[in-house]
């Protein structure tokens, strides 16, 4: 079955980095695009991010565009979150989630999450 296992998670302090992994298995990697999704404490779920299958186009929330980098390896089956000049509003639990197709088109499977904090 279709595992998307996040870690990385932690405490940051403003202006820091941290970077995220997601492990995927149960499924084609390669074939499907991926994102990244967080939710702040209180608030609703908020889109990160998102990759096609082959790598080759990348969106970003205006909220974290010039300060995260999403990437994938294919042949590690592995989604990446490079978060550099951490905010405190950055401050949620991120989840991995797999995409409908290989590019834009919903999500189906969702990680448990990892959590990040940004305080000083």
């Amino acid at each position: 079955q279709v595992q998307l296992v996040e870690s990385g998670g932690g405490l940051a302090q403003p202006g820091g980095s941290l970077r995220l992994s997601c492990a995927a298995s149960g499924f084609t990697f390669s074939a499907y695009a991926m994102n990244w999704v967080r939710q702040a404490p209180g608030k609703g779920l908020e889109w990160v991010a998102d990759i096609w299958s082959d790598g080759t186009d990348i969106f970003y929330a205006d909220s974290v565009k010039g300060r995260f980098t999403i990437s994938r390896d294919n042949t590690k089956n592995t989604l990446y979150l490079q978060m550099n000049s951490l905010k405190p509003d950055d401050t949620a639990l991120y989840y991995c989630t797999k995409g409908r197709d290989y590019a834009r088109g919903g999500m189906d499977y969702w990680g448990e999450g990892t959590l990040v904090t940004v305080s000083s």
